[in-house]
């Protein structure tokens, strides 16, 4: 209940505050069992998302923006990502950047400063120290399965698998009637069924779909180190995700990341007689939620 709402519960007060308590009931409610779900609270408005270059999403609500794995700094791909950096400095109301892993095309310091610049909360893995964080900015270490309040969302990390190695998560955000599942750039992992099972179904997954191989480290194991797009299929459908939207693909010109040929056109094939609905986004677009 905000500092401005009434001391009686009559009306408007006693509806806010029925709201914040469904909220923090959520908030509480650790996955304890194959039946334990987190649910955000009762939805006030619709939600929008808007896809950003590369991995990044901004989930917006009137009284507050959530950006996960935001980008606008070119020297992370430099020429080899074509996608347009979309400004990220306009959030509206309480702003929050959740971020899946350190590496620096998915934490991108300059846009957390950019989104943050009037103070916030970076919630990231556990175990990774992300910097630098803007001055007056909550950095929030997230341990899995923990969901956490951030203004209007709720926000769950969980399990991932990186293609180095590295700590990191996937996210489960719920807001404004609707529950999204972020992938990061994860590969294939033995967690879906979980992850599904515990929060599914999701009105929509945004996935990496390129099917990256990498040259960097030595041995090379010629294997896929992200999603293809036949597992980012398999991935929406065990999930329950009614939306299948791609992300993280359009690298072209570099001897040591090669993707996957026409990842969306090889998706177009892929989702053919599947429950899964494919929705491709242009950096700068929103998703439009079909009733």
């Amino acid at each position: 209940m905000s500092a401005g709402d009434p001391v009686s519960l009559d009306g408007i007060g006693r509806r806010r505050f029925l709201l914040t308590a469904a909220g923090l009931a959520a908030a509480a409610l650790l996955p304890g069992g194959p039946g334990g779900r987190v649910f955000a609270a009762t939805a006030t408005a619709d939600l929008r998302i808007q896809r950003l270059a590369w991995a990044g999403i901004r989930l917006q609500l009137p009284g507050s923006t959530l950006f996960i794995d935001p980008l606008i700094n070119p020297a992370a791909w430099g020429d080899a990502l074509k996608d347009r950096l979309i400004p990220v400095d306009d959030a509206v109301g309480d702003a929050s950047v959740l971020i899946t892993h350190a590496h620096p095309d998915h934490f991108d310091a300059m846009a957390v400063a950019d989104v943050l610049g009037k103070g916030g909360t970076l919630a990231h893995p556990a175990g990774t120290n992300p910097l630098p964080v803007p001055l007056g900015v909550r950095a929030r270490p997230s341990a899995l399965w923990e969901p956490q309040l951030l203004g209007d969302f709720t926000a769950t990390p969980v399990p991932a698998s990186d293609g180095y190695g590295d700590p990191q998560m996937s996210w489960v955000v719920s807001a404004g009637g609707r529950r999204i599942f972020h992938g990061g750039d994860t590969l294939w992992h033995g967690h879906w069924w979980r992850i599904g099972r515990q929060f599914g179904p999701f009105d929509a997954a945004f996935l990496p779909v390129n099917g990256a191989r990498f040259g960097w480290r030595k041995p090379v194991s010629g294997q896929p180190g992200v999603l293809t797009p036949e597992q980012a299929v398999a991935a929406a459908t065990i999930l329950g995700a009614r939306t299948l939207v791609p992300i993280h693909y359009g690298i072209a010109g570099l001897q040591e990341y090669v993707e996957v040929e026409d990842p969306i056109g090889r998706l177009r094939t892929c989702v053919r007689g599947t429950s899964v609905e494919l929705q491709t986004l242009a950096p700068g677009a929103w998703v439009t939620w079909k009733r």
